[in-house]
């Protein structure tokens, strides 16, 4: 049910119970909604306030009365829920015109139900349709008590990869329209703040309550992927202008506080921040609040379709244990892979780094790593290594290079790198465990990588991201174990 049809069971609702003493906070449950979005919703359709609106019916509704029954004054108001004689009396007069007792027929003021239609036309309609154009969830849909808990569960799942498929690009053509000098002009402030405030952030936020609910009425059954609750909170923070990314941070706020400044056009930046394609990875100069949305959409569907995909994509192997690790600073020596793809000259590789036998970490197995200096994989296409996990500052070989790893981030793009990681160890069917069909970087990469994800566990890409395959029965063997860079 979208939200026009929800605008319109709240007025049928107001209408079958005109006469009683209604809150807002019913009607809108009756429109599966909050309150607050509720009304800010109801105005953005109608017009005019919620309170207005059911004032106004009631007045109309109470001229009639007056016209075609022998009630008092005074009855009228009580069952058009006035206190006094004299508070309806002043309302009434406001509106119609004329005092109560002197209403006639043809002189009061007739407000008949709203219908709520919406016709595309023009730049404010236009960025209308563009908010329906984001995959929002039906959640009162989905609801049918004939179906199990686990098939309840796969509903959503369905739904959440189906989003991950069209928001992307919704969401880049929301940063394209904020970043639209002519879509900004001071008197469509108005009228975008609507847009963007109540038609796109709050919406979000609703559309979170709603799934929040259903998924803690599944969760006793053990249906429902934990994760998906830490990814709805930080998505709702970010949604209430309390953003943890300095970079936007203040403009966040300020945005927030006063809608006016987004006539600025440095502030449109920091919020729309460029475009990233329909995956998401695209580099870009400035990474902006709307990016940031982005990917907590995109957190919010991993955590409740990617355990499945995980369990999905391993035919004929297996993920046999995963870990996450904290190591302290370290240093990567080896060679680049150019000249390295046969077995023998890898062997001498590891060879020099066998007599360096004191200067070995924890993580003491021959490695290929692969990183891309802090840069998206669409503008540069990584650089692969043969080596080793070393002591921090272990000097490296002639002919080496190195690459540092350490506890905190220094806030720049590249190395060095962080020491934290996902370490996943497989067993299985080898050609299965190496295939590349059908995968982004191959079957280990892969559900390693949607292992992280539907944990809800941060990957620092493009910044900080960096990858290795680990060869457990040394170099002239398959690598059977998988490093994948996390933030923890």
């Amino acid at each position: 049910m979208n939200w026009i049809q929800n605008i319109t069971k709240a007025i049928q609702y107001i209408e079958n119970h005109i006469t009683d003493d209604i809150c807002i906070d019913e009607i809108s449950t009756h429109a599966y909604s909050s309150s607050s979005h509720f009304q800010l919703i109801f105005h953005l359709v109608t017009g005019m306030p919620i309170g207005e609106y059911i004032r106004n019916r009631r007045l109309s509704l109470a001229a009639q009365d007056l016209l075609k029954t022998n009630s008092r004054i005074i009855d009228i108001a009580m069952r058009y829920q006035y206190d006094t004689q004299e508070s309806f009396s002043k309302a009434f007069t406001r509106f119609h015109g004329v005092p109560p007792s002197k209403i006639r027929h043809g002189k009061g003021r007739v407000f008949n139900p709203l219908s709520v239609n919406i016709t595309v036309k023009g730049g404010f309609d236009m960025s209308r349709k563009m908010i329906d154009d984001f995959y929002w969830n039906d959640i009162d849909g989905e609801k049918d008590e004939k179906l199990t808990n686990v098939e309840k569960y796969n509903r959503i799942v369905d739904w959440a990869g189906k989003a991950r498929g069209q928001n992307p690009n919704v969401f880049d053509t929301l940063t394209e329209w904020v970043l639209d000098d002519s879509e900004w002009s001071g008197e469509k402030i108005a009228e975008n703040e609507q847009i963007l405030i109540q038609g796109v952030f709050a919406r979000f936020k609703e559309q979170n309550a709603r799934l929040r609910e259903y998924l803690k009425e599944l969760e006793p059954s053990g249906v429902v992927n934990a994760a998906v609750f830490k990814a709805l909170d930080i998505f709702d923070g970010e949604l209430s202008g309390i953003s943890h990314d300095e970079n936007y941070r203040d403009t966040v706020a300020k945005m927030f506080a006063d809608f006016s400044t987004m006539r600025e056009r440095s502030v449109r930046e920091l919020i729309a921040g460029n475009k990233t394609g329909p995956a998401g990875t695209d580099s870009v100069e400035i990474f902006g609040y709307i990016n940031c949305l982005k990917n907590c959409d995109a957190q919010v569907q991993w955590a409740l379709f990617m355990p499945e995909m995980v369990e999905r994509q391993q035919k004929g192997f297996k993920m046999d244990s995963f870990e996450y690790k904290k190591m302290p600073a370290m240093r990567f020596i080896g060679r680049e892979g150019s000249d390295s793809d046969n077995v023998k000259t890898r062997k001498k590789i590891f060879s020099v780094l066998d007599a360096m036998d004191e200067n070995k970490s924890e993580i003491d197995y021959d490695v290929f790593f692969i990183h891309h200096y802090g840069l998206g994989v669409d503008v540069d296409p990584g650089h692969g290594f043969w080596g080793r996990f070393m002591k921090a500052d272990t000097p490296a070989p002639e002919g080496f290079i190195f690459f540092d790893f350490i506890p905190h981030n220094d806030g720049k793009a590249g190395p060095p790198y962080r020491s934290q990681f996902a370490y996943s160890v497989f067993s299985g069917d080898i050609d299965a465990m190496h295939s590349s069909e059908g995968f982004d970087g191959g079957a280990m990469y892969d559900v390693t990588r949607n292992k992280i994800l539907g944990q809800g566990i941060n990957i620092p890409y493009p910044f900080k991201y960096w990858t290795a395959e680990v060869f457990l029965d040394g170099c002239d063997n398959y690598s059977t174990a998988y490093m994948f860079s996390v933030e923890l």
